[in-house]
């Protein structure tokens, strides 16, 4: 088993390769400038990789890139050997990373927050004080007719 620092100098190796390689060596029309790697991931044994990446596009383009990525794992495999220079080249598994979804989603419910905070900011700036003017109880005083006055 290897030591972390290992395998998360491995796991930088084998993102930049890989990044490098999409940007200059495929020539795959689905895995164009639209393809970023997020993250990288070795096991504790260095057998296996996972590699994060997004896609800018919509879901078509998802999935084109997820199969040109697919197809084109072998060469990225081969890179990574060669410029890992290890015994054994860890397999790649490529994943759509849900960084993407989940910072849309966070902004819709700020957004959301935001809006309901403006609602209370003007129901607050409308608003006025209940009950009377002077909020405090005055003694009760009789005034030597049998009135009882406050």
């Amino acid at each position: 088993m290897a030591d972390n620092a290992r395998a998360k100098r491995l796991a930088d190796l084998i993102r930049e390769v890989v990044a490098q390689k999409l940007q200059r060596g495929i020539k795959d029309p689905r895995l164009g400038s639209h393809v970023t790697i997020t993250d990288t991931r070795v096991t504790g044994d260095l057998r296996e990789a996972t590699v994060f990446y997004t896609v800018y596009g919509d879901d078509e383009d998802r999935k084109a890139a997820a199969a040109g990525l697919e197809s084109a794992k072998g060469i990225l495999r081969s890179e990574v050997g060669r410029a890992a220079g290890i015994k054994f080249t860890p397999t790649l598994t490529f994943v759509a990373d849900a960084l993407p979804e989940t910072a849309r989603t966070i902004e819709d419910l700020l957004d959301k927050a935001r809006a309901s905070d403006a609602k209370v900011r003007e129901a607050a700036a409308r608003a006025s004080y209940a009950g009377d003017a002077d909020p405090y109880r005055k003694p009760v005083t009789d005034n030597g007719t049998g009135d009882i006055t406050e």
